[in-house]
């Protein structure tokens, strides 16, 4: 599956400025970052999660882990990790495991870690297990401008 069409919209309704890395098929976003040969703080996973007001993404760098706890302070909602069917059903144009961090995109409330913004380039899926979107830290921030920002991960 080539980059997501809900991704390629949105990065051009954005307006931003990406290159596209190719990568031999990978399972985690740790073995991504090592076979594509980037830092592992520069490439973005996402985590969906949900309670029963609904779905938020949480974005945060590939060598961190999410921290509930701080979510939960911040938010204000016991979020939990949803279930792999709720997965394919929001991201239904994309692999599974291969969340882009473009969740406005697909109707839902993003979260990002702010250590993100401390990276010069940041990296995440296009929608597979093969291809991520590579742009400067500035343009991702524009695609983020909407997320809620905050520190939930280590």
């Amino acid at each position: 599956m080539p980059m997501s069409p809900t991704v390629r919209t949105c990065l051009s309704d954005a307006g931003v400025e990406y290159e596209l890395v190719r990568h031999p098929h990978s399972h985690s976003s740790t073995e991504t970052a090592q076979i594509a040969a980037i830092p592992g703080d520069q490439l973005a996973k996402t985590i969906l999660l949900e309670d029963e007001q609904g779905y938020i993404g949480a974005v945060l760098p590939s060598t961190h882990h999410l921290r509930l706890p701080k979510l939960w302070d911040q938010t204000g909602r016991r979020l939990s990790f949803a279930d792999e069917s709720d997965i394919r059903e929001v991201f239904k144009d994309c692999e599974l495991g291969a969340i882009p961090p473009l969740c406005t995109a697909y109707g839902m409330k993003t979260l990002m870690d702010e250590s993100l913004s401390t990276q010069p380039d940041i990296y995440f899926e296009a929608g597979d297990h093969e291809t991520l979107i590579h742009m400067r830290t500035e343009q991702f921030m524009r695609l983020m401008e909407h997320a809620e920002k905050g520190h939930f991960s280590k």
